[in-house]
């Protein structure tokens, strides 16, 4: 008897998402998640401008830019449940290039840094369908490419673009 009733008051424990660095995957396939958004909405209520965030490896960083990408976007349907969800202002969505330096297959070298950026720029210029605007096959520079995607996004929506790198 006493067997049965620790396996009716059992829970299923979520999974720990071990690895993974995107905030919709975590949510989505229903991994544990410690709700920091009221931290992330502090920290975007004060005075707007750089932030550098340090942490060791593995501390979180990818993750937290990846959910300041989705609160800039407007993903709210990503946070219900979260603290964030009804204090922040979904309808005020900015256009958003997010940066990652961490891609598989690059390596530390400047060429290796400058292939994934030209890679996650060219991303975003074609999810924004701005490839009649940017050249992205053709090696132009790639401030060059980085300032114009800027612009064109401001342009396009009217609102200042957010830059996230991680």
């Amino acid at each position: 008897m006493q067997k049965q009733e620790i396996n009716k008051n059992e829970q299923k424990l979520k999974p720990l998402p071990l690895g993974i660095q995107t905030f919709s995957d975590i949510i989505v396939n229903d991994y544990i998640y410690i709700d920091k958004t009221k931290i992330i909405h502090e920290m975007l209520a004060k005075e707007k401008g750089a932030y550098f965030l340090s942490r060791p490896r593995r501390f979180g960083k990818s993750l937290l830019v990846d959910t300041l990408k989705e609160i800039f976007e407007g993903n709210q349907n990503l946070f219900k449940g979260l603290w964030i969800y009804d204090k922040w202002n979904w309808e005020e969505k900015y256009p958003t290039i997010k940066i990652s330096f961490g891609l598989k297959g690059t390596d530390n070298s400047v060429e290796g840094l400058q292939k994934s950026m030209d890679f996650s720029l060219n991303e975003i210029i074609k999810y924004e369908n701005l490839e009649s605007e940017i050249e992205i096959e053709k090696n132009i520079d790639i401030a060059l490419k980085f300032r114009n995607l800027i612009q064109l996004l401001n342009k396009k929506y009217s609102k200042k673009v957010v830059i996230l790198i991680d």
